[in-house]
Formats: structure tokens, C-alpha cells, sequence
């Protein structure tokens, strides 16, 4: 039996057993990280440089490709790196450095997310109080309590997750430090409490997705009051997406934290760790930018 003190490396999952899909694999994720950190390059450097954009929208928009660049960089580059090689090790610390920033920015990324979401319902429900909610000291707490309530929460499940002592070894069936993954490892009875964070983790992503979701409902409501069906088709086409995104982001996210045990697979876990961590960076450049004519404009 080992334990955690014993263990200096972890094993990575090898997303594929060949050495030319090990080629295809790394190809694929050299694309989508070079896709991801072109398109929030450009939106960090338009926002930053172009005095125009310097509104709300595009702040919290700035602060989303930050995220979106900084987690893409977290995770794929190992991948890419051990496709590349024919390797499967990352040290001990590594691994907790990888979980700790990993968590870091997903989690400040869904928070932004909402905050974008809170953005869009002000502009166009209440635009009269747009000014006063959304003031530049309003959005500057708001940017600055989602990065903080990131790092207290990622801080919080590394810590927890990595006192755990480890009695099953070190390989991890993901290609990346995930937790589910290294709970599998732990000592069973020492399981209950990262199981009961990720449960109030969990609370608390559904409580800001019915937040989403109830503002979109009134954003759509407004929007059909709009007479114009160019107003509507504007509108319809600027949120679907948003939402779509949103969606797939939340949902996989929390299938892969909280699904039963009996029905994971390599394959599954690798399918929804990308949905989830992987596409959205690469996503919501396009999703967010291209119908923006001023951003489109500056770029």
C-alpha cells in the first residue's frame, strides 16, 4: 500500500496507444491552443489599446480571454508535451500546481461568466440604471471579487485534495490533474469531505446557472417586445450562442465532478474534461467577438 508521502510522481492518461495518433493528438491540441491564444490574444490587445472599448462589456470580456488564455495554457501544454514525447509522468508538485491553477481559472471564468450574463440583463432590462449598477468602481469590485472568490476556492480543494493520503497507486485516468481522478487514489474513508466541497461546489454552480438562466429568460422577454424583427433576429442571435456555450460548460463540467463512478470510462472522462476545459477557450473568442462590429473593427 502507498501513500501520498511515498508518492513523487503521478501517471498521466496517454490519450492514445500508437505513436501516430500520439502525432494526430498532439497535432489536434497544437491547433486548438494556438486557435485559443490567437483569439484571446487579440481581443486582450484590442480592449487594451483601443480607448473606445473601455466599457463594461469589453472589460469583463478582457478578463474572460485572461482566463481563457491562462487555463488553455494550464493543461494542454503537458498533454501536448507527453503526446509529443511518449511520456506519462508529471511530479508530485506539479500535479498540485496544475490542479491549484487549473481550478483557478475555470472558476474564474464561470464567475465571469455570470457577471457577463448580470452585464447583459442591466443593458437591456434596465438600461435607465445601467450607469449606476455598472459603474467603473462597480465593475472593477465585481472583476476583482470573481478572481478572488477563484483563488479562495481553488486554494480551498487543492489543499483538501492533496491532504488526502493516496492508497491506490499513482496513475490517474485523465490527461490532466483532475480531482475526481485523484480522489480514485485516496483512501476511501478519507473520501467524504472533497466529496461533500464538490457537492457544495456544485450548489453553487446551479445557483449561478438559475441566475443565467433567469436572466435570459427576461432578456428574451424583452427582447420580444422589440418591434423590430431585425431587432429580434440582433438580439436572438447575440444570446443563443452565449447561452449554448454556457450550457455546454456548466453541464459537462459538473457530469464529469458528479457522475456515479459506474459509468466512467477513459473515454468518457477525456470527452467531457474537453468539453469543458478545452473547447470554451477556444469558443468564446469567436462567440463573443465575431457579431460584436466595434471589437471586429479594433481587431
Amino acid at each position: 500500500m502507498s501513500n501520498s508521502s511515498s508518492i513523487r510522481h503521478f501517471l498521466l492518461l496517454a490519450l492514445a496507444d500508437t505513436r501516430q495518433l500520439q502525432l494526430l493528438h498532439f497535432c489536434l491540441l497544437l491547433g486548438i491552443s494556438l486557435a485559443a491564444l490567437l483569439g484571446n490574444g487579440l481581443i486582450i490587445s484590442a480592449i487594451a489599446c483601443g480607448h473606445h472599448l473601455h466599457t463594461p462589456m469589453f472589460f469583463f470580456l478582457l478578463n474572460l480571454a485572461l482566463s481563457d488564455l491562462d487555463c488553455i495554457c494550464t493543461t494542454v501544454p503537458k498533454a501536448m508535451h507527453n503526446s509529443l514525447w511518449d511520456t506519462r509522468d508529471i511530479s508530485y508538485t506539479g500535479c498540485a500546481a496544475q490542479l491549484f491553477f487549473f481550478m483557478f481559472f475555470i472558476g474564474a471564468e464561470f464567475y465571469l461568466l455570470t457577471i457577463m450574463c448580470y452585464n447583459r440583463y442591466v443593458s437591456i432590462c434596465i438600461p435607465l440604471h445601467y450607469r449606476t449598477l455598472l459603474g467603473s468602481r462597480a465593475c472593477a469590485h465585481m472583476a476583482a471579487a470573481a478572481w478572488a472568490s477563484a483563488f479562495l476556492y481553488s486554494l480551498l480543494h487543492t489543499a483538501n485534495t492533496f491532504s488526502l493520503p493516496l492508497c491506490h497507486g499513482n496513475a490517474l485516468g485523465q490527461f490532466f490533474c483532475e480531482i475526481p481522478h485523484i480522489l480514485k487514489l485516496s483512501c476511501s474513508k478519507y473520501q467524504l469531505r472533497e466529496v461533500g466541497l464538490l457537492a457544495v461546489s456544485s450548489c453553487l454552480v446551479f445557483g449561478c446557472f438559475v441566475f443565467i438562466v433567469f436572466s435570459y429568460v427576461q432578456i428574451f422577454r424583452a427582447v420580444l417586445r422589440i418591434p423590430s424583427e431585425q431587432g429580434w433576429h440582433k438580439a436572438f442571435s447575440t444570446c443563443l450562442p452565449h447561452l449554448g456555450v454556457l450550457s455546454m460548460f456548466i453541464s459537462t463540467g459538473t457530469f464529469a465532478y458528479l457522475k456515479p463512478p459506474n459509468i466512467s470510462s477513459p473515454s468518457l472522462d477525456v470527452a467531457l474534461s474537453v468539453l469543458y476545459s478545452v473547447v470554451p477557450p477556444a469558443l468564446n473568442p469567436l462567440i463573443y467577438s465575431l457579431r460584436n462590429q466595434e471589437l471586429k473593427a479594433a481587431v
